[in-house]
């Protein structure tokens, strides 16, 4: 049966992309101030075809340590799941995404249009520069900026080595990092076809009091992560290596 929902899930989100992508494009053409709201609606219809097909139900506890305006949300990330759950979690998402994204034919026009943040994540220096403008914007815009530290899918009780591009967000912009840990893996796995039914849990922790000093903010990560984790019942965390290289990779960078 677990199958079954999962070929049905599957059926459902590709005929949603579909439709939805081309009805995008007159969007696109003429009410592009629209592209943010009408992704949101996207998002929402495939996270509910995702609890209704696969039995999935998502709690999120924490909501409270999230700010009234623009933060950066340093997510643990499991699960293709992640990538879509935050549209609807907060007022006025930006995903920091790799690059390739923007090439996918419907997908990618649009998420350049709703303002994400897209990333050459071998471009450098120069890459490093167009982040920290764009972080920049999105904070002056009053967007909640959600970034996945570890730029991959890890398996739950995994956490991979974090990049250090939030700490130069962080310590460039001066917004509040929130942790945010889950165990979204153990329902829809990296690549898995099957979406397990069961309960998803997604849980954010006070904002970091160490955002200025880059050296100390992947380590306070990873800590709370795991103190997250462990408090509300999630699969315990094996901690990765650290890269700090950020502090030299930004000194070229322009500081605020």
């Amino acid at each position: 049966m677990t199958f079954v929902r999962a070929c049905i899930f599957n059926v459902y989100f590709f005929v949603l992309t579909l439709v939805m992508g081309i009805v995008a494009l007159p969007i696109r053409i003429f009410v592009p101030s629209c592209a943010l709201s009408y992704a949101q609606a996207w998002t929402r219809l495939t996270v509910k075809g995702l609890q209704r097909i696969c039995g999935i139900r998502i709690v999120v506890s924490g909501r409270e340590h999230l700010p009234d305006g623009p933060c950066l949300l340093a997510c643990q990330h499991q699960s293709a799941l992640d990538t879509l759950v935050w549209m609807n979690l907060v007022e006025r998402p930006a995903y920091v995404m790799k690059s390739e994204l923007t090439r996918i034919p419907l997908v990618g026009p649009m998420l350049l249009l709703t303002g994400m943040i897209p990333v050459e994540r071998a471009g450098g220096a120069k890459a490093l520069r167009a982040l920290l403008a764009a972080t920049d914007k999105a904070r002056d815009d009053h967007r909640q900026i959600i970034i996945f530290p570890e730029g991959t899918r890890m398996p739950p009780g995994r956490i991979g080595k974090l990049h250090p591009g939030i700490a130069a967000m962080a310590a460039h912009s001066g917004l509040a990092v929130i942790p945010v840990a889950t165990d979204s893996g153990l329902r829809w796995g990296r690549n898995a076809f099957i979406k397990r039914p069961g309960t998803i849990h997604i849980v954010l922790g006070p904002p970091l009091a160490c955002t200025t000093k880059r050296a100390q903010i992947l380590p306070a990560i990873v800590t709370a992560w795991e103190t997250l984790s462990r408090d509300n019942g999630l699969p315990l965390l094996t901690p990765p290596p650290v890269d700090n290289s950020v502090e030299n990779s930004v000194a070229t960078s322009p500081k605020p």
